[in-house]
């Protein structure tokens, strides 16, 4: 699977190197930069949650797309609270692959660009940290493109829909629900700098970041 999935991402102009297993991956992913990873679940000796958390913990920030066989509700959830920033089950359509890893490779100047600011909450770019005083959380990319457009938005109320085309843009088969579930992992991360209640639920309309409450 493996192969065939490079051949198909070679032939789509992407350059790819392949890890046979958690250990060589882990090598690749300290010492290369790289637009976005395909992770597998059940690699020959580690797991691939195990591999991601590694990563994360490193502080590496590489957007991780996780392809598993394992799609109950509870893997994927474990995935995404490890760090996954998409989750995909086998089988799968390679078109739907090559949509999702366009969706993660993509990087709006308008976010990713400069260092943002609201109140004390500091979005890096360069880390994919967002600090607030002296501490400090590594973000998932698709957190810290939620969280920069919260924070260009700082003190307005934007709807799900308004965060969907933004954040997840032309993205297939994304409903307004995981707008929901990223808003609870940045309201967790929140919460361990101090500021829990800064992203509020304006009911029946959607969510507003209020860096000062």
């Amino acid at each position: 699977m493996a192969d065939a999935i490079r051949r198909v991402l070679v032939a789509e102009h992407y350059t790819v190197d392949l890890a046979r297993d958690g250990t060589e991956a882990l090598m690749f992913g300290e010492h290369q930069q790289y637009d976005v990873v395909v992770l597998d679940r059940m690699l020959p000796d580690m797991s691939g949650i195990d591999v991601l958390r590694a990563l994360r913990a490193r502080r590496i920030a590489t957007p991780v797309l996780m392809l598993t066989a394992l799609s109950a509700l509870e893997h994927r959830v474990e995935g995404l609270d490890a760090g996954a920033d998409d989750y995909l089950p086998k089988p799968f359509a390679f078109s739907e692959l090559l949509a999702r890893l366009r969706a993660l490779s993509r990087r709006s100047p308008e976010i990713y660009g400069e260092r943002l600011v609201a109140g004390d909450i500091e979005l890096d770019p360069v880390r994919h940290e967002v600090t607030v005083g002296s501490r400090s959380e590594l973000l998932s990319a698709r957190e810290y493109a939620l969280l920069g457009y919260l924070i260009r938005h700082a003190g307005q109320v934007v709807t799900r829909q308004q965060i969907l085309d933004s954040v997840w843009g032309a993205e297939p088969d994304v409903y307004s629900n995981v707008v929901d579930l990223y808003v609870h992992y940045l309201r967790r991360k929140l919460a361990g700098l101090g500021r829990k209640s800064a992203l509020q639920t304006v009911r029946g309309v959607g969510y507003a970041l209020r860096p000062q409450t």
